[in-house]
């Protein structure tokens, strides 16, 4: 072995060692930015912090389950955790064993679950049936939790799911501009710019990155209203966890699979032949309704493949929608591009094709040919 591999070889392994070292000493950052948390205090009945008591979450939907120990000051924390219902319980030696059930974990909550023990066997269960705390102390930032009920029940014309962030204090439709956001569900917090806000889905990214917004939106991806299990809207003082936002974040996330089936299946439509007339499709006498068919279908579902371990949750939506004109004028949907005229080449007294200089076309030329993005007009 030659010295140059001996040095080879030795930045290699040193590298190897300095990237374990760090791994190894690294501290886990969790971010709550699509799950919530759940914590309190466990005491005794005189009101004394009790150290090293055992606290298990269980996932009601999944039957997923952590478990950890309270500290030196009764304090525990289960962070982040997926939103969804949970029950948690105490067990330590000594004292009677004590659960809390039916707890909702929210986007971004904090839920709060303090335990005061009874001396008592293990074998004896108290079960807690006081609600959670409404207030939230744990943050400053304010915001609306939109729930998948509220989502589902509530009229969207388009099934937008971003309308409904008009709903929380603070928020309005933007002033329209010739991007058509306002038609597509942008909002505006507190005044700033619809631009500014923050869309996250999941807790991923889900900003649209153009500079001009052409699809006529600030985000990419709009899930199925049936799709949503739920969104937050946070208009002031949120986490540095989410950045970026110089105005509000819509925080939203999908729905998952548990331990039962669960679905759904949809068609909204809309027809001409449910549509009244207006005044200017009578001509003549003759009334002419303009040809409208819209029709918006899918289907939801989702289970277990293997009970209290694998699950699965998927969604389709197709949006068909065809417009004519009350006296013959189509409109399309979709990029339009002008035709293109074949003619034969003009050639010289040879036979030989003439090459003229392409004229150079304005910039109104270019630009005369509309464009309509697929979920507009209705």
């Amino acid at each position: 072995m030659n010295c140059k591999a001996i040095s080879l070889w030795t930045l290699r392994t040193s590298l190897a060692l300095a990237v374990s070292l760090m791994l190894s000493s690294a501290t886990p950052l969790h971010a709550q930015v699509d799950a919530g948390a759940i914590l309190g205090t466990v005491t005794d009945a005189s009101g004394a912090v009790v150290k090293g008591a055992t606290v298990t979450l269980t996932n009601e939907g999944t039957a997923a389950t952590l478990s950890t120990t309270t500290g030196d000051d009764g304090g525990y924390k289960f962070a982040p955790v997926k939103i969804g219902g949970y029950t948690v319980g105490v067990t330590i030696q000594g004292f009677t064993s004590s659960e809390h059930k039916n707890l909702t974990v929210n986007v971004g909550a904090s839920v709060v679950a303090n335990f005061s023990l009874k001396p008592g066997q293990v074998t004896e269960t108290v079960e807690v049936t006081t609600d959670a705390p409404v207030l939230q102390t744990q943050d400053a930032s304010i915001g609306q939790v939109v729930n998948s009920r509220s989502v589902n029940n509530l009229p969207l014309n388009g099934r937008n799911f971003t309308f409904l962030a008009q709903l929380a204090a603070g928020v309005n439709t933007p002033q329209a501009d010739t991007r058509g956001n306002a038609a597509t569900g942008a909002f505006s917090a507190n005044g700033s710019r619809p631009a500014q806000n923050n869309y996250l889905l999941d807790g991923v990214d889900n900003n649209s990155d153009t500079v001009d917004f052409l699809n006529g939106t600030n985000f990419v991806i709009l899930p199925p209203v049936d799709a949503v299990q739920e969104f937050k809207v946070q208009t002031t003082d949120f986490s540095a966890e989410f950045g970026r936002s110089g105005a509000a974040v819509l925080n939203a996330t999908i729905k998952s699979g548990t331990n039962s089936f669960h679905g759904s299946g949809w068609e909204f439509l809309r027809n001409d032949k449910l549509d009244a007339a207006d005044y200017f499709e009578n001509v003549g006498g003759v009334t002419k309704k303009s040809k409208l068919r819209l029709n918006q279908f899918g289907a939801a579902i989702g289970g277990p493949v293997i009970k209290n371990k694998i699950f699965f949750f998927a969604d389709v939506e197709i949006a068909a929608h065809q417009r004519l004109g009350a006296h013959g004028a189509r409109v399309e949907f979709g990029l339009h591009k002008p035709p293109r005229t074949h003619h034969r080449p003009e050639r010289d007294g040879n036979g030989c094709a003439v090459r003229h200089r392409r004229p150079v076309r304005s910039r109104s030329e270019e630009s005369c040919t509309p464009f309509f993005p697929v979920r507009h007009g209705f």
